[in-house]
């Protein structure tokens, strides 16, 4: 396994294990160069969203890379208030244009909205069978919105985002996409870097010569967790990637599974407002 290697998902589609997160990466500069730097250090996935504002920089710093459209991986996520039929098109070829390219690797709808999903995913369907998206898939849904999903599908999602790290692993979830082929990707795999302040991943850390960021994250991909920390400092997205020279132990990796404590950073996604 390197920062190039890929999962192959359930519709043949190869998405890469290590990626970008641009979250709050401010539109312009910062994200700019946070994206170069990181595909100039080899990264080929990217994750980015509407609601982040951040789409034109993505798309400018994939251009001013030089590298082919084909070697990078571009995610987007249509947001709550453009969910529906008809205003997912819109949001979808507003995305395009802001990011402007002509397909996204893959769309996801950012948290779960009842009705209104199922209207988006058939929405999305559409988009897929035109070739404009490469894959579809879901961010921030739990079994019960998956299950509630399932029936309008002609194509189930081949990916779900959702909060992960050593806090958070929600093991029925991962079960439950494993056995539906639905690949589990991590936001905030480091907990904000709070996994830089635990013991066991400081002395983790020590046995292995190398960061408790670097051991949380070798520790998802070889889960076989997607994972995409975010940073927009050079030197912590060099940082981030440096995790292909070594391997945590079976006995190490189940001391960092016991670490769960069904810790959120984020919101519920059976209890938001937004």
């Amino acid at each position: 396994m390197d920062i190039q290697s890929t999962v192959s998902l359930s519709n043949g589609y190869k998405m890469p294990r290590f990626g970008l997160g641009v979250f709050r990466s401010k539109e312009g500069h910062e994200v700019e160069s946070a994206v170069l730097t990181a595909l100039e250090a080899g990264y080929r996935h990217i994750d980015t969203a509407a609601v982040y504002g951040n789409e034109r920089g993505v798309g400018r710093a994939v251009r001013q890379s030089g590298l082919p459209r084909s070697e990078v991986f571009i995610t987007s996520k249509i947001w709550n208030s453009d969910q529906g039929y008809e205003t997912t098109f819109d949001a979808f070829n507003d995305s395009i244009e802001r990011l402007d390219t002509d397909y996204i690797d893959l769309y996801l709808i950012h948290w779960p909205k009842g009705p209104l999903s199922l209207e988006t995913w058939k929405a999305m369907e559409e988009i897929y069978v035109s070739g404009r998206i490469k894959a579809i898939g879901v961010s921030n849904f739990l079994i019960h919105h998956l299950e509630e999903l399932f029936p309008v599908c002609r194509f189930k999602p081949v990916v779900n985002q959702v909060e992960f790290h050593p806090y958070l692993q929600q093991p029925e979830l991962q079960e439950f996409c494993r056995s539906h082929q639905i690949q589990v990707e991590a936001w905030s795999p480091i907990v904000r870097g709070q996994v830089n302040e635990d013991p066991v991943l400081q002395a983790l850390a020590a046995k292995y010569g190398k960061s408790p960021v670097q051991i949380t994250l070798r520790w998802e991909l070889q889960k076989g967790i997607v994972t995409i920390p975010k940073s927009v400092h050079a030197e912590r997205i060099l940082s981030n990637a440096d995790l292909f020279d070594f391997e945590i132990s079976g006995e190490d990796m189940a001391r960092i599974d016991r670490l769960d404590r069904h810790f959120r950073t984020g919101a519920d996604p059976d209890n938001f407002n937004f």
